[in-house]
């Protein structure tokens, strides 16, 4: 069947997404890790005795401020990292990313058609991608069974999921709403979740 629109995929590595995929593809499929990130000591004191300004190029310029470090020895909070990869890219020889790897799927990214650009919005936090990737097709086939039955002629999944609104996107796809989901809750007037009490929960 003919879809509303074009749909684009895109796939990046790691978190730099040098393609730039979340601002330019209907799903952008940016490479990630679910575990710690790995620290060899040994290097990070040799970057430090080469002269790396390491509290200065790192552990300052980290978004979560997860980051300690006493001059000799590297800690991190990974609960409260974002996996922004800075940290990894100044010592790459150091660090490297968590072992338990996989993929982050974000829905929605596009230029400027019937509505404004926009970049897309984080649906799966985690996914591992082994062969044949039938977690991932199944996916993608919701997606295009929701926007294919009820998307508008010419209308891109982002400004689909603009006009039906994000909860009820979620809701259609039968996916269990995540905080991950937003940045910051209702900062965004037209994301709205529907309040679910699981078994056992008092009222």
């Amino acid at each position: 069947p003919a879809f509303p629109y074009k749909f684009k995929v895109k796939i990046s590595g790691c978190p730099n997404d040098c393609v730039a995929s979340i601002a330019r593809s209907d799903l952008s499929i940016i490479g990630t890790w679910k575990d710690d990130i790995q620290v060899d000591q040994g290097e990070m004191k040799a970057y430090a005795d080469a002269g790396k300004d390491i509290q200065g190029e790192v552990i300052d310029l980290c978004p979560t401020q997860c980051m300690a470090w006493d001059g000799s020895t590297l800690k991190i909070n990974n609960s409260q990292c974002n996996r922004c990869i800075h940290c990894i890219n100044v010592l790459p020889k150091a660090l490297s990313p968590g072992k338990e790897r996989g993929a982050t799927l974000l829905v929605g990214g596009k230029a400027p058609i019937l509505e404004g650009a926009q970049l897309a919005s984080l649906l799966v936090p985690f996914i591992k991608l082994d062969a044949p990737y039938e977690e991932l097709k199944e996916f993608i086939e919701k997606l295009w069974d929701v926007w294919g039955e009820n998307g508008n002629n010419r209308e891109r999944i982002g400004e689909f999921i603009l006009r039906v609104g994000l909860g009820n996107f979620v809701e259609a796809l039968e996916m269990e709403p995540d905080p991950n989901m937003v940045l910051h809750p209702r900062e965004n007037p037209y994301i709205f979740y529907e309040e679910y009490i699981e078994e056992g929960d008092e009222e």
